[in-house]
């Protein structure tokens, strides 16, 4: 049976700020875009998320919430630097470390560097230290796997920790909301309720087979969690390839106005992506999928990495441009950044590439040629 570790630090890049920032301190701040620039929360202090802000709300609309919000401006150097000092922490405890971004990781202890037999007590000191060495709180959580300690580590936020012990993890999992499962979404978890399925109780009841007629494949790994069951093992130094974003549509877009809307959308989420990730590449590459679900997608390396609204949307657009958008019904639409930053040069025509959603950034208005 394994001892796994989440740690996840508490609002960090916001932390951050009001760390080296006095002023900043018991204020509502946000990192991100400012509004006048249709700019996306990136990271939010618990002060300001009183207010019920959070991260890739638009800027605009955090700003209605708290007249009096702070809009800071991201320093992802910095940010890099304190992530890697913790990661630094971490090695004095294990080399079994998968950092998930910027702000998050998973420790294998079941074996560690100092002969500790309690994983809680790894956990105790991990925040201590990092408190102590960078003047940051973090949350952990501890459990038999990956899944439960991520779930485990959000339960007492922030500066909080939180053990769900082998015996307790089919009580702990059954009376959990279907929400707070890692892995369902919003949309999912509406799905879900349609059936019935309000907690892991209800979820348990049904067959692996039904899930995977109702949720195609994730319904093997429903039907995993459900029981507790996650033999993922923590992987260092996992190498990331690509950083992406897509969004498929339940109505075909047609009207270029409408195209382009939701292009600057997914913008913003890949540009959230990067920052999170704390990654940059130099090959951008489109995906559309037509009406018809016929495929193309589009690429191009530049000189430079990825990093900001201005080198990305042109881009963008003009690779859009080189479709058949303006002939043809689209039902999805993705961006994936590669050639990361530490890899080999890549250039040319690019291959499929699946993204993720949630982002943030800032969009200027810019108008693409539909000839």
């Amino acid at each position: 049976m394994r001892k796994i570790i989440h740690v996840d630090m508490d609002a960090f890049f916001a932390s951050v700020e009001q760390r080296d920032n006095p002023y900043f301190r018991g204020k509502p701040i946000v990192v991100g875009g400012r509004p006048e620039s249709r700019g996306v929360v990136a990271a939010a202090s618990y002060e300001a998320r009183r207010f019920g802000i959070h991260s890739a709300m638009p800027a605009r609309t955090a700003q209605q919430l708290c007249p009096g919000l702070i809009f800071v401006k991201p320093r992802f150097e910095v940010y890099r630097e304190v992530s890697e000092q913790i990661r630094d922490l971490f090695g004095r405890y294990t080399d079994l470390v998968e950092p998930l971004s910027l702000d998050e990781a998973y420790l294998d202890v079941t074996t560690n560097k100092k002969g500790l037999p309690s994983a809680t007590l790894i956990a105790r000191e991990i925040k201590a230290q990092i408190r102590e060495e960078t003047a940051l709180t973090a949350s952990a959580g501890i459990s038999v796997n990956k899944f439960l300690a991520k779930i485990a580590s959000d339960m007492r936020k922030p500066d909080g920790l939180f053990l769900i012990p082998p015996q307790k993890v089919e009580a702990f999992i059954e009376s959990l909301a279907i929400e707070k499962f890692y892995g369902v979404g919003k949309v999912t978890a509406q799905k879900m309720r349609r059936l019935g399925i309000e907690n892991g109780a209800d979820l348990k009841r049904f067959e692996e087979r039904e899930l995977i007629s109702k949720f195609g494949k994730a319904g093997t790994y429903f039907y995993n969690i459900a029981r507790g069951v996650d033999n993922r093992p923590v992987v260092p130094n996992r190498v990331r390839k690509s950083v992406g974003a897509e969004r498929s549509y339940a109505r075909d877009l047609s009207e270029s106005e409408e195209i382009l809307a939701n292009l600057n959308e997914i913008v913003e989420i890949l540009l959230r992506r990067l920052s999170k990730s704390g990654t940059r590449g130099r090959t951008l590459t489109l995906k559309v999928k037509y009406g018809d679900y016929s495929q193309v997608t589009r690429s191009r390396t530049l000189t430079e990495s990825i990093e900001n609204q201005a080198q990305i949307l042109p881009v963008a657009l003009s690779l859009l441009d080189s479709t058949e958008v303006s002939k043809r019904s689209v039902r999805l639409l993705g961006l994936t950044v590669s050639n990361l930053d530490g890899e080999d040069e890549e250039s040319g025509e690019g291959g499929d590439e699946q993204g993720l959603s949630e982002g943030s950034g800032s969009c200027r208005q810019l108008t693409l040629n539909f000839s």
